[in-house]
């Protein structure tokens, strides 16, 4: 796999990367996350423009199997979105766009990454306490992440439990 900035002509496959990541969901009685729709093409062209958009190519393709959108939270790189298409998984695709948002995060001089996910679904919390990251408390949480955490209420993700996470970098 190649990791590389994502192009303006990749944002429609990055919806539908995450509308086929989202599929699994259904299976653990999640389906209204499943069928959450994926970010719109102009807020994905934000994080592009923004130059905090990578996708996942593989070797003999151009074509996206896997994005990360990201942006600056509390001195930290929050990942928005990390999604793998279902052909991609369980190859390393998601650990490598970490990885590189990572080295983003050092080179713009963020001491960690960040990320809201899911407690209990196991390519979720789970997956990310395997790449180093650790679950923040309360008192853990900055400004922006309290405000991410209200905005993910908001939207009814607290149906399921929820955790901040940070990977220092």
């Amino acid at each position: 796999m190649r990791i590389r900035p994502a192009a303006a002509a990749d944002l429609p496959r990055l919806q539908e990367i995450e509308r086929a990541a989202g599929e699994p969901f259904r299976a653990l009685g999640m389906a209204a996350i499943a069928e959450d729709e994926p970010p719109a093409l102009e807020v994905l062209e934000e994080f592009r423009a923004a130059g905090r958009a990578w996708v996942a190519v593989p070797e003999e393709s151009d074509q996206p199997v896997a994005y990360l959108i990201a942006e600056p939270v509390d001195g930290a790189l929050h990942v928005e979105q990390v999604s793998v298409h279902p052909s991609a998984a369980r190859r390393g695709v998601g650990r490598a766009l970490l990885d590189h948002a990572a080295g983003y995060a050092r080179a713009s001089g963020c001491g960690a990454l960040t990320l809201t996910t899911f407690a209990e679904v196991p390519w979720n919390a789970p997956y990310y306490r395997r790449l180093g990251f650790r679950v923040l408390d309360e008192a853990g949480l900055g400004p922006g992440l309290r405000k991410i955490r209200a905005y993910e209420g908001e939207l009814g993700l607290d149906r399921w439990p929820r955790v901040c996470m940070r990977r220092p970098v």
